[in-house]
């Protein structure tokens, strides 16, 4: 087991629950990976967890903060928390639905940081999705227009 399964074992304990196979398995599926859809995780998950169990597993996340739920227009993915990978936020195409990291920037972190103080406002966490068009999609869209 490795370093970030036994934090997600300790947090787990210390919340009164176990790790479980199906627990272990959707942890899994979303270490190392962007955001995913539920989808994903359940065929990522495969014969290791059944549909009911993923879903319980991902509420219980969400409810103890080891999984986000990221908004994207109507639907939304699901990522592990700053807990367990590196703070960022995210580029989100309305066109082709990719997501891309974007890696955090002391800068800008700062800059939230004092617009939060300025308003008298405690954040506890932030996330932020710029959404437009990606490369791909520009592309795409230049070469269909007639010239």
């Amino acid at each position: 087991m490795g370093v970030k399964q036994e934090l997600l074992k300790d947090r787990l304990k210390d919340q009164g629950y176990s790790l479980t196979a199906p627990r272990l398995a959707v942890f899994d599926a979303l270490l190392g990976q962007e955001p995913q859809s539920m989808s994903y995780i359940i065929d990522k998950v495969g014969k290791a967890a059944d549909r009911a169990s993923v879903y319980r597993t991902v509420e219980l996340y969400e409810k103890l903060g080891i999984i986000k739920r990221l908004h994207i227009g109507w639907k939304h993915k699901l990522e592990l928390s700053d807990v367990f990978s590196h703070h960022h936020h995210h580029l989100t195409c309305t066109s082709c639905g990719k997501i891309f990291p974007l890696i955090e920037n002391p800068e800008f972190e700062r800059s939230i940081k004092l617009l939060a103080l300025k308003e008298r406002f405690l954040p506890k966490e932030h996330q932020l999705e710029i959404q437009g068009i990606c490369e791909d999609c520009q592309t795409k869209v230049a070469k269909k227009e007639p010239r």
